[in-house]
C-alpha cells in the first residue's frame, strides 16, 4: 500500500507544530502578553491602598488630626524707635520712626510627660489609631533680654506679653487647658494666629515602607494663648506648667523648645514607631506598652533660643511616637506582586522542560490557562489579607492556586511522578516568594542565591535535552 508524501504545506504545519524554537518563541509570547493583566494587578492594590488613606483622613477629620506641640513660647510685643535725619529746604530735620514688632523666647528648662490612651476606630474594612492623651509641660524661663537687640525696657509692652503653645489641631482638645505659674491660674484661648513657624512631620504615603517620611514646610498657625497680665519687668514669672487633655490620630509629635528639653511618652500599645529628626534616649517596648524618653540640647536644634517677628522657624528637630497598626498587607501584597513575572517564567519552563523531556504535547490555551489562574492568585490575595492580613492570605491563596494548577495540569501531564513533581515545584515558587517577603533586611540577598540555585537546577535537568536533534527526529 503506497503512503502518498506530504505536501508541502502539510510540512509546514507538521513544523511549526513539532519545533522547539516556535514553541519557544510561543511561550515567550505569552508571558509578554501575561504581564499585561499583571501590571494592572500593581494598580489595583495602589488603588486600595488609596481607599484607606482616604478613609484614615476621613476619621481624622472627624475626631482629631496627627498632632504637634511646639511651646511654651514667651512673646512680649515692643516697639523700636529710629531717629533718621534728612535735609530740607537746606535745613536739617530729624524724624523718628515707629514700628512694632515681637520678641519671641524659648525656656531655658522644658519637660513634657504623655500619657497616650489608642484606641482603633473602624470604617467598613480599614482600621484607624486615634488616642486620647493627658499631657502635662512644664517650662523654666530666665528673664527676657532686650539688650542685643538695644530695646530699652520703657519700649518693652510688658502688658502685652503672652505665652502660647502651638497645637496642629485645635479640635483635638478635650477640656479646657490649665496653666499655671506658682499659685496663680492663668485661663487660655484659642488662636489660629499665634505666629509661630514650623516644618511640619508628615508620613510618606508611599507604598514601600523602606522610604522615609517626609519633612512639610508649613505654618503652625494653631494654638492656645494665654495673656500674662504683667506691668513691668518685675512681674516677670519664670516658671509655667501647663495640663492638656488632647486628642490626635495616628502620630503625637513634640519641638524641643527647651535650651535643655525631656520628653517622655508612653502608652498601651504594642507597635510605635518612634520618628521624626530625633530619636529616643530610650525606650521599651513590650507586647501591650510602650514607653520612650527624649533628651534634646539646644546644639541638637537649629534654631536659637530668642528671635524677632519671623526671622526663624521651629523646624527641623520635631520627634515623637506614630501608632502602627498591624496592617501591612497594601506593601506586602505589592512587594509580592513584583515578582508575578518571575512566578510565570518559573512555572512555563518548568512545563516546557516537561513537555521536551517527556514527549508531551501541551497546548498553548492550556498554557494561558495556567498563566490567568497565577495572575488572579494577587487579587485573591489582596481581597483576603484586607480581612484576615496578609499571612493567613497567602497561605490560603498560594494553597488554592497551586491545588487548581496542579489538579489541572494533571489531566494533559498523565504521569503521576510528573505531576507530583510540578505541584511540588509550584510549592516551592510559593515559598521561596514568602520567604523574600519576610525577609525584609536579607531579601535581595536570598533572593539573588533563590535564583542562582533555579537557574542551576534548570541547567542540570536540561543538560541532555538534544535541541537541535529533538527538532530533527520529530
Amino acid at each position: 500500500m503506497e503512503t502518498s508524501t506530504p505536501s508541502l504545506i502539510e510540512r509546514f504545519n507538521q513544523w511549526i507544530a513539532e519545533s522547539v524554537m516556535i514553541k519557544l518563541f510561543s511561550i515567550g509570547f505569552l508571558i509578554l502578553i501575561l504581564m499585561l493583566p499583571a501590571s494592572w494587578i500593581e494598580s489595583l492594590i495602589r488603588e486600595r491602598q488609596t481607599r484607606a488613606d482616604d478613609v484614615v483622613r476621613e476619621v481624622s477629620d472627624k475626631w482629631s488630626g496627627s498632632q504637634t506641640l511646639s511651646g511654651p513660647v514667651l512673646v512680649i510685643p515692643y516697639t523700636k524707635i529710629e531717629k533718621t535725619k534728612r535735609i530740607d529746604n537746606g535745613k536739617q530735620l530729624e524724624d523718628i520712626i515707629e514700628t512694632s514688632h515681637k520678641a519671641y523666647f524659648l525656656p531655658e528648662h522644658f519637660n513634657a510627660i504623655g500619657k497616650v490612651k489608642p484606641q482603633v476606630l473602624h470604617r467598613g474594612i480599614f482600621d484607624v489609631a486615634v488616642y486620647e492623651s493627658d499631657i502635662s509641660m512644664d517650662g523654666q524661663f530666665e528673664s527676657p533680654d532686650f539688650t542685643a537687640w538695644n530695646i530699652p525696657d520703657e519700649q518693652v509692652h510688658w502688658n502685652e506679653a503672652v505665652l502660647v503653645n502651638g497645637i496642629s489641631d485645635l479640635r483635638g482638645i478635650d477640656s479646657d487647658p490649665v496653666i499655671e505659674s506658682g499659685t496663680k491660674k492663668m485661663i487660655a484661648e484659642p488662636s489660629s494666629n499665634i505666629g509661630i513657624h514650623i516644618n511640619q512631620f508628615v508620613a510618606n504615603p508611599a507604598l514601600d515602607e523602606a522610604q522615609p517620611a517626609n519633612i512639610e514646610n508649613i505654618a503652625l498657625s494653631s494654638g492656645i494663648v494665654v495673656p500674662l497680665g504683667w506691668k513691668t519687668r518685675d512681674d516677670f514669672m519664670s516658671h509655667f506648667k501647663i495640663r492638656l487633655s488632647l486628642k490626635g490620630s495616628e502620630s503625637l509629635y513634640f519641638v524641643p523648645v527647651g535650651k535643655s528639653t525631656q520628653v517622655n511618652l508612653s502608652g498601651p500599645w504594642p507597635s510605635p514607631s518612634f520618628e521624626g529628626k530625633l530619636l529616643p534616649a530610650e525606650r521599651t517596648i513590650d507586647d501591650t506598652t510602650f514607653s520612650a524618653m527624649w533628651k534634646v540640647l539646644a546644639f541638637n536644634r537649629p534654631f536659637s533660643q530668642k528671635w524677632i517677628d519671623h526671622e526663624q522657624s521651629l523646624g527641623g528637630s520635631e520627634f515623637g511616637v506614630r501608632l502602627l497598626i498591624p496592617a501591612d498587607q497594601y506593601q506586602k501584597s505589592i512587594r509580592t506582586a513584583k515578582y508575578d513575572e518571575l512566578i510565570i517564567i518559573l512555572a512555563f519552563t518548568a512545563l516546557f522542560l516537561v513537555e521536551i523531556t517527556s514527549k508531551i504535547k501541551i497546548h498553548p490555551f492550556q498554557y494561558i490557562l495556567i498563566g490567568v489562574a497565577l495572575i488572579v492568585y494577587y487579587t485573591l490575595l489582596l481581597s483576603l489579607s484586607e480581612h484576615v492580613g496578609y499571612n493567613i492570605a497567602y497561605t490560603i491563596s498560594s494553597i488554592a492556586t497551586t491545588a487548581l494548577v496542579s489538579m489541572y495540569a494533571s489531566t494533559f501531564l498523565k504521569r503521576r511522578q510528573i505531576s507530583l513533581l510540578f505541584t511540588g515545584l509550584m510549592i516551592f515558587f510559593y515559598v521561596f516568594i514568602y520567604v523574600i517577603i519576610q525577609a525584609e533586611d536579607y531579601s535581595l540577598l536570598i533572593g539573588s542565591v533563590g535564583l542562582f540555585l533555579i537557574i542551576g537546577l534548570l541547567m542540570y535537568f536540561s543538560r541532555n535535552i538534544k535541541w537541535y536533534s529533538q527538532q530533527q527526529t520529530n
